[in-house]
């Protein structure tokens, strides 16, 4: 939330656990009323996924035209995000979540998702290795 506040953006952010079911979520004052949902889905994508959610829709990626997943936000409709946002959490080379962001422009979601990444490394210290980039993919 620091880093939202920080950005100027008002955005919501969820976690989820491994199997996408929701932990834990925080809407800041003046976030869009869209953004939980869309928070909720790119956190479930990034963890069944195991992978950032943009890289679904970038060029050669699984869902972009001809991709081997082309179509398949089509298949869990308001639970399959492929647009910026979420994140798969990765403890020690194993996926164990998601964070989902949504509320700001897109470069403030990445910014605000790793920032959550790296609040976690902070947090369980250096016994564990939490994988805090933009561009995940387990």
């Amino acid at each position: 939330m620091a880093a939202a506040r920080a950005l100027g953006a008002a955005e919501t952010i969820c976690i989820v656990d491994d199997g996408g079911y929701v932990l834990a979520m925080e809407r800041m004052d003046g976030a869009r009323n869209t953004s939980p949902e869309l928070a909720m889905a790119k956190a479930f994508t990034a963890s069944g996924h195991r992978r950032s959610t943009h890289l679904f829709n970038q060029p050669g990626g699984p869902a972009a035209v001809g991709g081997e997943a082309f179509g398949i936000h089509a298949m869990m409709p308001g639970k399959f995000a492929i647009f910026v946002g979420g994140f798969p959490i990765v403890v020690n080379g194993e996926v164990i979540g998601g964070v989902g962001v949504s509320g700001g422009a897109g470069h403030d979601d990445i910014a605000v998702g790793v920032a959550a990444l790296q609040a976690l490394q902070q947090h369980v210290g250096e016994a564990f290795h939490v994988l805090a980039e933009a561009d995940i993919k387990r």
